[in-house]
């Protein structure tokens, strides 16, 4: 694990997204921008051919007749065509509006109706089903188009038909459109997931995510000629950023190829060097790792010894001779393991979208996967702070990018934050509440504090406050994070506002606790298991563990074990695994009630 050198980045000096493109296209028209996979196969596609295929499915909306500024929405999972689409809407003038692939039609309908889009690019048969059931009540929406056109895709042209189509404009009628984009307008409307309420279309700027994009150039966030390894939603943010910086900086996206189980396998095939995630995904490989550990102090004596290397090797500092040997066992046996897990090139891992314990942190840097956090919202262009291998506490979210400003609100420790990324409000929507902007400071809703030297630590969301009967404030994420570390959890979500104490809903990691049963002559369905007498022992085993932790005053007293995982599928977990606490709350209201007797 090397440091990098800091603001070595070269972008394409890109004023917007629309012209972004055409820039990169320019400067390296042969690098390989995109790679998917097809047939068992990983296949290359250069800059200049992404730079063809966005410009012909440009031109096939002007042809359609879609007038610059109208929104175009993308219904699709995460691989190349939803980019060269993205570009392609972009450089026409036009405003993107992602939707989840996994959203429901009733979701789809709310995304398409708020932002009056005129067309929506979807990726299937299964997908335009969605659409097809809601169409009666999208009175804007006049165009259709698919990008796998198999099945029942009858009332939408085909992506290819949509390119051929876009003969009949001319190049200059396409540059017209794309240089008469400027900073200030809308790029893209991105619809917050939803923990509470409708979701609101978060207006994005051109302006908004250049910004963001010179400032992650400045700290070498991605360097020229990395390779990504991309499976997030290309409609959150998050995974958006990663996109832009890519063709900004110069890099290549290893899209994966559909399936979640597939991606350990796919990550060794890629070896990427860049690899973004959220914490599910690091949570399950250390669960895994530190579970089947033979002797759990060596592995913790191994990790320290390897962290206080890490330290010394990104310090530049000679490694002591009494450190120098327990490192070579522990690299030998277990860290270089870990690094083979993800491709064995990785130079970092960043964690988004959802807390993650300093722990997990804590053990892949010593095992020599920097997996660093970043904090932003919709709201701030996707980031607000950024850590680097030379510059990061475990436990913070790390510092401010550079021209961004960050404040602790005296009244109640509300994160604020100011700067060239802060979103343009919401579409249709002067609701006041969390994302409010009130003398340029973005009121994220977040609660934190800044120590002295501007680390910034999220302690909890202003929402998710549970204040108890006896008046105590207590913040549910430390301890229900302490709890997703157990293998034989999957979610846990805290309980407990105006009542007497706290509780908890616990759901069970089936890929852990299915073979457990199997071994030990049990049932093998979640729903027996979650009543299991062993089982809910094993539980309360790590609750106890967890609570010892905290005061009296904010521990859990007593659980529940679901007999089934939460799922966005049921309305209770947003598309990037949120825990929708209201639907939750509401759902199980009777389960809760019982933990309190009459």
């Amino acid at each position: 694990m090397e440091a990098t050198g800091a603001g070595s980045a070269v972008t394409t000096g890109s004023k917007t997204m629309a012209d972004m493109l055409g820039l990169a296209v320019e400067r390296n028209p042969e690098m390989i921008a995109v790679k998917y996979k097809q047939d068992g196969s990983w296949h290359d596609v250069t800059l200049a051919e992404v730079g063809v295929i966005a410009n012909e499915i440009s031109k096939g909306l002007i042809a359609l007749g879609i007038e610059a500024g109208e929104r175009v929405c993308i219904l699709s999972s995460t691989r190349p065509e939803w980019t060269y689409s993205d570009f392609a809407i972009t450089t026409a003038g036009c405003v993107v509006v992602p939707i989840y692939p996994t959203n429901a039609p009733e979701e789809c309908e709310w995304v398409v109706g708020n932002s009056e889009a005129v067309a929506i690019i979807c990726e299937d048969a299964e997908q335009i089903a969605k659409i097809t059931e809601v169409r009666e009540r999208l009175p804007k929406l006049e165009h259709i188009i698919v990008i796998n056109p198999a099945g029942d895709t009858a009332d939408a042209i085909s992506i290819d038909d949509l390119r051929s189509s876009g003969a009949s404009v001319d190049d200059a009628t396409l540059k017209a459109r794309t240089d008469a984009v400027t900073p200030d307008d809308p790029f893209t409307f991105i619809y917050t997931s939803g923990t509470t309420g409708p979701p609101k279309g978060c207006v994005l700027t051109h302006g908004n995510y250049r910004s963001v994009l010179s400032m992650c150039a400045s700290l070498d966030v991605l360097a020229g000629g990395e390779t990504t390894y991309l499976y997030l939603p290309l409609a959150h943010s998050f995974a958006l950023l990663i996109q832009l910086i890519s063709f900004d900086v110069g890099g290549t996206i290893a899209y994966f190829g559909g399936d979640t189980k597939a991606i350990i396998g796919e990550l060794s095939e890629v070896k990427p060097t860049y690899f973004p995630s959220v914490p599910r995904v690091f949570e399950k490989i250390y669960t895994m790792v530190t579970a089947n550990a033979e002797d759990p102090e060596l592995l913790k004596k191994a990790v320290a010894v390897g962290a206080k290397v890490r330290d010394l090797q990104v310090a530049g500092q000679e490694i002591p001779a009494e450190l120098a040997e327990p490192f070579a066992q522990a690299e030998e046996r277990l860290f270089k393991n870990v690094r083979a897990a993800f491709g064995g090139n990785v130079r970092q891992a960043v964690t988004g979208a959802a807390p993650i314990a300093q722990e997990i942190l804590e053990f892949f840097w010593a095992c020599g996967v920097p997996v660093l956090e970043g904090y932003g919202m919709t709201e701030t262009a996707t980031i607000a702070t950024y850590s680097s291998i030379e510059h990061h506490k475990f436990g913070t979210v790390g510092r401010a990018l550079p021209g961004v400003e960050l404040k602790i609100a005296a009244e109640d420790d509300e994160i604020l934050i100011k700067g060239g990324n802060i979103f343009n409000g919401y579409y249709k929507n002067d609701d006041a509440s969390f994302g409010a902007v009130i003398d340029g400071w973005l009121h994220t809703g977040d609660v934190g504090s800044v120590d002295q030297d501007g680390y910034l630590k999220i302690t909890g969301r202003k929402k998710d406050i549970i204040i108890t009967a006896g008046g105590k404030n207590l913040t549910p994420a430390n301890i229900e994070n302490d709890m997703k570390q157990s293998r034989w959890v999957s979610q846990a979500m805290m309980h407990g506002d105006k009542r007497a104490f706290p509780s908890m809903l616990v759901t069970l990691d089936e890929e852990e606790i299915i073979p457990w049963a199997e071994q030990n002559g049990l049932p093998t369905d979640i729903a027996s298991l979650a009543v299991e007498p062993k089982v809910i022992a094993m539980i309360q085993e790590t609750l106890d563990a967890a609570n010892s932790k905290y005061a009296q005053v904010e521990q859990v007293k007593k659980f529940f074990i679901l007999e089934h995982d939460l799922t966005q599928e049921t309305g209770e977990l947003t598309p990037t695994l949120k825990v929708k606490r209201n639907v939750v709350n509401e759902k199980y209201a009777d389960r809760f009630d019982a933990l309190y007797g009459p």
